[in-house]
């Protein structure tokens, strides 16, 4: 048997296989008040063979949203939503963390309230744009607009908003957190320095550029537990406006920093277009020596080349995204050789049933 199905555990916790849902924005929440359904419930329920469930990105505040329809998890209404979906997966076995997320400057005023969305630093990312829409699903993508610097009152509020949003998730029945540091959005943003310019203690160096993630990582530890807190880092992504010359050094540099706090996982995403980059071998077996308890890696996994990654140690658990939308059976599939169905590309983001709870399983 593949490594990638056998059995194994993460902080206690035991996974069935070795295979994650990777966490996947599909902006079907019930509106007003970006709440998760009982259609969310059925989706992530027909995937549950997964060894782990990572849910898709998940507002922490009403400032920290970028796209319209996608969930929150800090109201009570959202809570409640949340608790179906986490009850549906767990009934078939699976554990499922919340990926929480604030976008920083890849938003606009329809999601602040009119106010500028808040940054590092009052840059607007090049050719970056946003989805939004009416409550009937009706909506464009529009450029992101020139952000408003973050204070210092702004950042201990967000850092407490991901503390708050962590106890709510687990309130909500999720087994832990995923903090999302990865993709362009606000922790990258101090990550990096093409959109960190600060002059403060946020800024410059590679400690400084790493202090907001670390504020929030600590946190959220004291409010929920490390044993249940991941980190997703994405350093070889770039879209987005998010070229660093400096980013792999402070990526592995923050490696370090997170195994000392004994985090559950560290969660590397991946590009996963066709023509990507492709990791560097001395950066996997470097971020080996770094980070020793569970590495998670997403991106253009095939069984063959999970099976490598695995095999080598440079990761634990391999986590795959857009086969999950169109295989909810997609271990069974991986397991047994079957052909993978071809998800649509219509209806990824936003609508209702159709591509989304209607992909079949396999059958000979």
């Amino acid at each position: 048997m593949s490594k990638l199905f056998q059995p194994t555990e993460m902080k206690g916790q035991a996974l069935a296989n070795r295979v994650v849902m990777a966490p996947m924005t599909r902006a079907r929440s019930t509106q007003p008040g970006n709440i998760a359904n009982a259609m969310m419930a059925q989706y992530y329920q027909q995937r549950a063979s997964a060894g782990l469930i990572i849910s898709e990105a998940t507002q922490i505040s009403d400032d920290s949203q970028g796209y319209s329809f996608t969930p929150g998890v800090y109201t009570d209404a959202q809570v409640q939503g949340w608790q179906q979906v986490t009850s549906a997966v767990h009934a078939k076995g699976a554990p499922m963390f919340c990926q929480l997320w604030h976008v920083g400057r890849v938003s606009h005023p329809v999601f602040q309230k009119g106010e500028l969305p808040i940054a590092p630093s009052a840059l607007a990312p090049v050719e970056t744009k946003v989805w939004i829409a009416d409550e009937n699903g009706n909506g464009q993508m529009v450029d992101c607009v020139e952000p408003r610097a973050m204070t210092q009152a702004d950042i201990d509020r967000v850092v407490n908003d991901f503390a708050f949003a962590a106890k709510r998730a687990i309130e909500a029945g999720f087994d832990g957190v995923e903090i999302h540091g990865g993709n362009g959005y606000l922790i990258d943003q101090f990550l990096r320095t093409n959109s960190n310019k600060r002059t403060d203690r946020y800024g410059g160096s590679r400690e400084n550029r790493m202090r907001f993630l670390l504020e929030v990582v600590d946190a959220v530890i004291e409010a929920i537990g490390a044993d249940k807190v991941g980190v997703r880092l994405a350093p070889f992504i770039t879209f987005k406006d998010m070229n660093c010359p400096d980013i792999v050094p402070t990526i592995l540099q923050a490696s370090q920093q997170l195994q000392a706090r004994d985090i559950a996982y560290l969660h590397l995403s991946e590009a996963d277009w066709d023509d990507a980059p492709t990791i560097p071998e001395a950066f996997r077996i470097a971020l080996r020596e770094f980070f020793s308890n569970t590495i998670i890696v997403a991106g253009r996994y095939s069984p063959a080349r999970a099976q490598e990654v695995l095999e080598k140690g440079y990761a634990d658990l391999v986590a795959f995204g857009r086969p999950f939308v169109a295989n909810p059976d997609l271990v069974s599939r991986l397991e047994n050789g079957h052909p993978l169905a071809e998800l649509d590309g219509a209806t990824l983001f936003g609508g209702n049933q159709k591509g989304y709870t209607d992909y079949p399983n396999f059958t000979d």
